[in-house]
């Protein structure tokens, strides 16, 4: 092989191998890596309905308690105490929890993609999104 042979096949063969390593690298844009799992707990907001029933059943029991001023003590204190647990039992009820997967795709990009029950992901898993969704590679 003479000398411009060779270079025509060197040139050759860097154009290929260019080539091949883009193709390679664009094969898979929705790839990426697990990097982080979060479970995000979101408080509930309450309405004021727990707080008023809440208040109504502590003041009834109150007023069970004692008689004269005595009384009149325990069903103010049993409708404040009843109506604070009311307004807590409701917020606890409305409270909301979200699994997070954090993903950095190939092309370096983060992405973010919520559950709302504990996934199979873990950290350092290889993931490719499919609709939309994130699927094992």
């Amino acid at each position: 092989m003479n000398r411009a042979q060779h270079i025509v096949a060197a040139t050759a063969a860097a154009l290929a191998a260019a080539l091949f390593t883009a193709d390679a690298s664009a094969a898979c844009k929705e790839c990426g890596t697990v990097v982080d799992l979060k479970k995000i707990e979101k408080e509930g907001e309450a309405s004021g309905a727990g707080a008023v029933i809440g208040g109504i059943a502590g003041g009834v029991l109150g007023h069970q308690i004692g008689s004269g001023r005595g009384n009149t003590a325990a069903t103010v204190a049993g409708a404040a105490g009843g109506a604070y647990a009311g307004h807590q039992i409701e917020k606890n009820r409305n409270k909301t929890v979200t699994y997070q997967v954090v993903v950095k795709m190939e092309n370096g990009h983060t992405r973010y993609f919520d559950y709302k029950e504990p996934t199979s992901f873990h950290m350092g898993d290889k993931v490719r999104i499919v609709d939309h969704k994130l699927a094992h590679r």
